[in-house]
């Protein structure tokens, strides 16, 4: 389940307090979470203080979604409707299982995570469009968008922006 919450930090988590329109160091801390949590309270969302997918959607951050087991909610439940089979809004084993297939049969590379990749190939969200799908992605050792700048042949392969997330466990 990609969420971002207090002690995490890397790059989703200064997209979200730019958005949030507080100081963007990219550190989830108490000024981070008591401004999500204004966010989310002002928009009738579980005033939680921290962010998965209802909160990026909510706040247009549809870069940030990433859909996985444990995930649930109302994306969860566009993503199942999309896919055709049950919407019961949890993402469990049966999702990742459909998701897989999808991703398998449509040139994707499988991992069983709902992104923007795989969601702007599902039209799950027609906000999330190409530009969004480029601005889910990071080249390693680059900033955002100077990974979209590049286009030289050796850059290395871009990654999911989830991947320079740091904290609890790393």
């Amino acid at each position: 389940m990609s969420i971002l919450k207090k002690g995490l930090s890397g790059e989703p988590v200064k997209v979200l307090q730019e958005k949030l329109g507080i100081p963007a160091d990219g550190q989830f801390g108490p000024k981070t979470e008591e401004a999500l949590k204004a966010y989310q309270k002002e928009h009738g969302l579980a005033a939680d203080g921290m962010a998965g997918p209802d909160t990026f959607t909510a706040m247009g951050l549809y870069e940030l979604v990433l859909l996985g087991v444990g995930s649930s909610g109302d994306a969860v439940k566009k993503l199942q409707t999309a896919l055709g089979i049950a919407a019961d809004g949890k993402f469990g084993p049966g999702t990742q299982k459909a998701v897989k297939d999808y991703q398998a049969k449509n040139g994707l590379d499988v991992d069983g995570f709902a992104g923007p990749v795989t969601l702007a190939k599902l039209a799950v969200f027609k906000e999330i469009t190409p530009a969004t799908v480029s601005k889910s992605q990071v080249t390693p050792g680059a900033a955002p968008a100077e990974a979209s700048a590049t286009g030289s042949a050796e850059a290395a392969p871009a990654k999911s922006i989830w991947s320079t997330i740091k904290g609890l466990f790393s």
